[in-house]
């Protein structure tokens, strides 16, 4: 078995020239946070980028950060920090999920994984924020896609083809993102008390007034006292975040409580709780308990999600609870088996939807469908796209494949 370390992007067209020539597949890594995801991989060899790294570019004014693949997500944005400044996207942080250490995804991986989090509704995800990459492709050919500035339009943005790609179909090696101010503070409502679907309800409420809620999330009786040291333990909590300059926090809280006080008690949580309150719904914390039980990640339209749960409730042991206003229900199967069939079924009998196996024991993730099987248009494709991206199939084969 070879590892392969590059320092620099030569050494990286290096390997996988090498790979190429030799008809050898590699595992792309960055730190391997999100090793977990996605069907075991049965390489032979391993192109680890975590010694490519360090930011390259970063002007605060033009609002540009340019970072080598492997640069851990969580040095940039403490240094984004310094500045004032954020990815707005949020990325989640999926290594506490799936066992491993907070704070060791990187920014190649950001992208390859098209990370989000609880602003996905307001600011997009890491596809909406990319700016241009260097990569390698499954060729052997080194390109480049994009820029350094915002207003770049180069025809067919390959940096965007990146995003979601999970290494399959180049080796990312500098990557360029857009940031933003960050705001200067925040706060969060808490309707306490309501059912799921009372909290959509709520939810699609507070999105459609003139609060500017930039996240709203539910979380039922069983995963309420999960998060915030248990603050929110004893009924189920709808959280409403609202950022902004002080004054217009206050007022728009006020605004959005006096348009929801009939929605029963209705609590306030302030800047530093409701930070770190979001980042624990961003990273799935009452889910990441150490165990293997199966996770799922599951995007639907809003008013669809809670009518899936109750149906999937009659046919196995489920805990859940909802992002993006009800958009983004993450499902932990107690039982330990992932119920694939079910869940698809019942996805697609209620509005449909995809479905993501984010964690399981290795022969679970073998066996399932832990990616959406794709429309036969759609494959067809991804298909083609792949072939021309890495005809030998070296980068990451079968990671995303779909039994």
């Amino acid at each position: 078995m070879t590892i392969f370390t590059p320092t620099s992007p030569a050494e990286v067209l290096d390997a996988v020239a090498w790979a190429v020539s030799e008809e050898a597949p590699l595992e792309i890594l960055g730190h391997g946070s999100k090793r977990g995801i996605g069907l075991p991989l049965q390489t032979e060899h391993t192109l680890d980028l975590s010694r490519l790294s360090g930011v390259t570019l970063y002007e605060p004014e033009e609002l540009v950060l340019s970072a080598r693949a492997g640069t851990p997500i969580a040095e940039m944005e403490a240094r984004l920090a310094e500045a004032g400044q954020r990815f707005a996207f949020e990325p989640m942080d999926y290594g506490p999920l799936l066992g491993g250490e907070p704070g060791r995804g990187t920014i190649g991986g950001m992208l390859a994984a098209n990370l989000a989090g609880p602003r996905r509704l307001t600011a997009g995800a890491a596809r909406d924020h990319v700016l241009g990459v260097h990569a390698i492709s499954g060729r052997g050919e080194a390109f480049k896609s994009g820029g350094r500035v915002v207003k770049n339009v180069t025809g067919y943005d390959l940096s965007k083809a990146m995003a979601g790609s999970w290494g399959t179909l180049a080796v990312v090696t500098d990557v360029t993102f857009k940031v933003l101010p960050a705001a200067e503070t925040e706060a969060t409502l808490v309707l306490h008390g309501l059912s799921d679907e009372q909290a959509v309800a709520a939810m699609a409420r507070a999105l459609g007034s003139s609060a500017e809620v930039s996240s709203a999330a539910h979380l039922p009786e069983t995963v309420a006292g999960r998060v915030a040291d248990g603050t929110l333990a004893g009924g189920a909590s709808t959280l409403l975040r609202i950022e902004g300059f002080g004054p217009s926090v206050d007022y728009r809280t006020q605004s959005l409580t006096d348009l929801l006080r009939d929605a029963g008690e209705i609590g306030r949580i302030e800047r530093e709780a409701s930070i770190a309150l979001w980042r624990q719904i961003r990273d799935c914390a009452p889910f990441a308990n150490g165990t293997d039980k199966p996770v799922w990640r599951v995007s639907m339209a809003p008013t669809d999600g809670h009518r899936m749960v109750m149906a999937l409730r009659m046919e196995a042991a489920v805990d859940c609870f909802y992002d993006w206003q009800g958009g983004l229900v993450w499902l932990s199967m107690e039982d330990g088996e992932p119920h694939a069939d079910e869940l698809r079924r019942l996805i697609a009998a209620h509005g449909g939807g995809h479905a993501t196996l984010v964690r399981a024991a290795p022969a679970v993730r073998a066996a399932a469908p832990v990616f959406q099987p794709q429309p036969a248009a759609l494959a067809a494709l991804t298909d083609r796209l792949r072939s021309e991206f890495d005809p030998k199939g070296i980068l990451n084969p079968g990671r995303m494949a779909v039994h």
